[in-house]
Parts: C-alpha cells; structure tokens; sequence
C-alpha cells in the first residue's frame, strides 16, 4: 500500500529528506552537504548537479533507516530556497559565474550581485511592485536575471531554461517544466490573481521581454498540492524510488515551514487570519495570511494561492539572523567556528551573567542587526548593521554581551515586521516558530517576551519537511486537500506566554532600536 510520502528540503548548506507516514510522524531522516562557491563579494554559487547527488544520497539513506519499500511511497515533495537554476536548450548546466566555470550554473537566494538592477526594477514604479511591497529585493529572480543578461549575455544567448530551484528538482524528477504556483508566484512577479500572469510591459520596462522563450516558462502555473508527473526511470533509479512516485509541485522553503506550521488551520480561514508563521534559521521569514489582499510597504506579496487555495499570502522577513550570529561569534577574538557546541557554551555563559547582572545586562549594547540589509520593514538591500556600546574588552564574556545583545536585536526587528503588518490591517497574536532557532533558548525567550506574542512551538523536528510532506500528501492522493492533510498531519505544539514583567524593558529596548534606525539615516543623509 502506497501510503507514505518523501519530503526535501534544499537549504542554503544542504539537502534533508525525511518519510513522514500519513498522520504526519517523521519515520527517518537523513541530512547531506550541498557545495557553495563564493567567488566575489556578493556572489554566492551553487551547482545544481550537486545538490541532486546530495538530494539523492539523503532520499535513499532516509528510506534505508526507515526500512520501508520504494513501492510504500505515494509521492515525494521538494522545497527549496529561492535560488536560480540556468540551463541550456538541452537542460545542461550553464555557468553563472565569470570565471565560466560550467559547474555553477544556480545563483543561490543570499547572493546581492543583482543590487544594481533591483533598484532599477524599483525606479520603474510599475504597479507589479505593489506585490513586492513596491521595492524589489535583489534576492528576487528577475534582478538576477537581469544581471545574468546584462554581464553574461553568451550564455543568456545559449539559456533553454530558467528555474526556481524546487521547480528545477521536479523537473530533473518528471521532466516536466511545468512551474510551481508557489514559486512564480513569490519570485518571479508572476500576478497569479490574474488572467494573465506574466505583466509584459514590465518585462519590456526591464530588459527582459525574451524571458519566458528563452527561459521555457508558459503562461500557466501548477496549484500548490497538484502532481507535476511520475518519476522518471533515471530519476526513481537515483532516489532509490519506483515510476509510480508523484512529484507534488515545489515550495519555497520559507512557505513550506508556513503550511507545516499553520497547516492545521488550513480549512479554517478565520482562525487562520490570527496566526503567524516564523522560520528562522540562518535567515528568517514570517508569513502570514488574509481572505482579502492586504498589501503593505516592505512587505513580499501579497502572493495569490501561494500556499493554501484561495488565501493571500504576505511575507516578512530579515536576511540574517542565524547568519548574523555566526558571524558575531566568527569575528570576535574570542570566538572561533560557529559551531553547536561554541553555540552552547556562549548561551550557557550568557544565563549566568543574566543571573548575576539581573535585567539590565549588557544594557548599553545596542545592535541594528541589517548587516546584509533589511528585507523588512524598510525593503532596504543596501542597509548596513549597526552596534553602538563596545569597549576594549575582548574577553570570552564580552563575546556573550554582543551575542546576547544581537539575539535582543533580532527579536526587536521581528516586533518592527509585526508592527507594520498590524498597520496594514493584519490582525494577529500567535507565533509560530519552527526552524533551527527554536533550539536557541534565548532567542525562543524573547521572540514571546519582545513582541509579547503567544509563542507556538510545532511538536516536531522540522516544521518545513513537514509542510512538504502535506503538500506531497495531496498530490499523492492520501487526502483531498490541505486542509484535511493540515488537520490530520499537524501534530500539535507546546505553548509560551509572554513574561509581563519584561514588558516595560523591551517597550524601552523597542524605543531605542527605532532611534537608532533614525540616526543611521541621519548620519547617511548628512555630506
């Protein structure tokens, strides 16, 4: 009997795969490093043959610790960051690097080399941009293709194929080039709300009036829980899988961990207008969603049917969080390689001097934390970080001071994202978190006493696999829609209440992060 389902997710470092039963139980998973090339400042690179290889490699090992047969699964479903995939007329690799090299053919979703023509795609004022909260990101696809055809123009000349990667993982699946609703919808300035999708005065505006024949993009998009096809003989031999295997329409990470998170709530429109979605890892998003279209500066969407039919979807978000403490922790001298175990002995330090110093620890640090710009509330790329309050102390616990001032940081721009979404009618009061962040106890502290959110935390590992598997779910027929596989899959999820004695020293915290945000400008703004 086919009733299992494959779930993956293509992070930024690399490819997890986990088999999730009907009701939603994650049987196995299993994790592989995918390659990343960094060949200038703001490039960043990775090869799409390589990130198969280590789906496939993470499929295979998944189902081995599970011990289930290749004829148990239903479908498998792919999520992935929005990153570019650039294929040639016979869908071989074509490089997106200047030095030529044939191997990295997908521009990854951090990468800002595309600065230049964001801003260009703003300046155009085309009504398009109401959907991206009337700036343009250059994390967006259409300011890297734009780049790619404006610095690279022979192999925009040779190009056969443009994807979003989760559209490019059912493709090398089915061979299909059908795209995702979600993806186009999100990354791609497709109006799926509309008649006809693809706006091609803004195309023209831009410089990009061959996309859709130069890049195999048709006028239509594949709704979210819909088949793409079977498995291909090559592609069910690699994943270890049968022909008879669905492939679910691909996911933007950021969404899937919102349908994982909130699938639940899928059937119950009213009750899903009070949630919110937060994924955070190395950067994070918070999605939300309305009945009607609610658009608000700053903000990505609102995206039609990005997520769950009929429901508008809006995202916020902050490019590095995850990423930004790493890179605190890697460039102080007292740091070192970021990994779990540095983690856990500065988070450990840091509750001891919170227990000595009471409150007002490290209260005269404060940190902007846009260090590769603000992706929300100021739709700002070119932002830059701020930290206001060192000394000449270089020692392991002034370390834990910056560190646990950046965590307040974080949570102080999630409070400024909350803020201007309530400005744009939504309503809301409970935080769902999933993602790598819910094992940092400090940030899980203040994500619920700075925004004074009730906080949520899925009883699962891994709330973006999760999501995939609903959506792979449907498309493999074991439920009729998201709303019964969100019902049947979601496994509940423990709860925080925001500690009210806090309340007066994050008000006060807030007060100062947005005069900080005002003397940045000043001093930007001052010749």
């Amino acid at each position: 009997m086919r009733d299992l389902v494959v779930a993956v997710d293509i992070g930024t470092g690399s490819a997890r795969a986990g088999i999730f039963d009907r009701q939603g139980t994650l049987l196995a998973r299993a994790d592989y490093p995918i390659a990343m090339n960094r060949p200038e400042e703001n490039h960043a690179e990775h090869d799409s043959e390589n990130i198969w290889m280590a789906t496939c490699i993470a499929v295979k090992t998944a189902r081995a610790k599970a011990g289930v047969e290749a004829s148990s699964i239903a479908a498998i479903g792919f999520d992935a960051t929005c990153s570019l995939v650039v294929r040639d007329r016979d869908g071989a690799p074509l490089s997106v690097s200047r030095k030529g090299d044939s191997r990295w053919d997908t521009i990854v979703w951090l990468d800002h080399r595309a600065l230049d023509q964001a801003d260009f795609c703003t300046a155009t004022k085309h009504p398009v941009l109401n959907h991206s909260g009337r700036v343009m990101s250059p994390e967006m696809e259409m300011p890297k293709l734009m780049w790619l055809k404006q610095n690279l123009p022979e192999q925009w000349k040779k190009a056969g194929y443009f994807f979003d990667l989760a559209d490019f993982m059912s493709w090398r699946a089915t061979g299909s080039a059908a795209r995702s609703r979600c993806t186009l919808t999100a990354k791609w300035n497709y109006l799926s709300h509309e008649a006809n999708g693809w706006q091609h005065d803004f195309l023209e505006a831009i410089g990009l009036s061959d996309l859709l024949e130069r890049g195999g993009l048709s006028d239509e998009t594949v709704a979210v829980g819909r088949s793409t096809g079977r498995l291909t003989p090559a592609a069910a031999a690699d994943l270890g899988l049968d022909e008879m295997c669905e492939v679910a329409t691909g996911l933007i990470d950021a969404y899937a961990g919102a349908i994982g998170a909130l699938g639940a709530f899928a059937g119950q429109p009213e009750k899903l207008e009070r949630q919110l979605a937060l994924i955070a890892g190395t950067s994070s998003c918070i999605v939300a969603f309305s009945g009607q279209m609610r658009p608000g500066f700053g903000m990505w969407g609102p995206y039609f049917e990005a997520a769950f039919t009929g429901s508008w979807l809006i995202e916020g978000g902050q490019s590095a969080t995850g990423a930004l403490l790493d890179h605190i922790v890697r460039s102080h001298s007292a740091g070192g390689e970021p990994d779990t175990e540095v983690h856990g002995s500065i988070v450990k330090r840091i509750q001891e001097l919170r227990a000595v110093h009471g409150p007002d620890f490290a209260g005269r640090l404060h940190v902007l934390p846009d260090f590769h710009g603000n992706r929300s509330p100021l739709a700002d790329p070119h932002a830059l970080g701020v930290v206001s309050g060192l000394t000449l102390d270089s020692s392991f616990d002034a370390l834990c001071r910056l560190y646990w001032r950046t965590c307040v940081s974080i949570a102080l721009g999630i409070r400024h994202i909350l803020e201007m979404m309530k400005d744009a009618g939504y309503d809301l009061d409970t935080l769902h978190v999933t993602g790598g962040h819910v094992r940092n106890p400090l940030l899980m502290e203040l994500y619920c006493d700075v925004t004074g959110c009730r906080v949520v935390v899925p009883e699962t590992s891994d709330a973006v696999l999760l999501g995939t598997a609903m959506v792979a779910a449907v498309a493999g027929k074991l439920y009729p829609d998201l709303g019964a596989a969100g019902q049947s899959m979601y496994p509940g999820g423990h709860e925080r209440q925001p500690d009210q004695a806090t309340r007066a020293r994050y008000d006060r915290d807030y007060r100062k992060f947005l005069m900080l945000y005002r003397h940045r400008a000043e001093l930007e703004a001052t010749v």
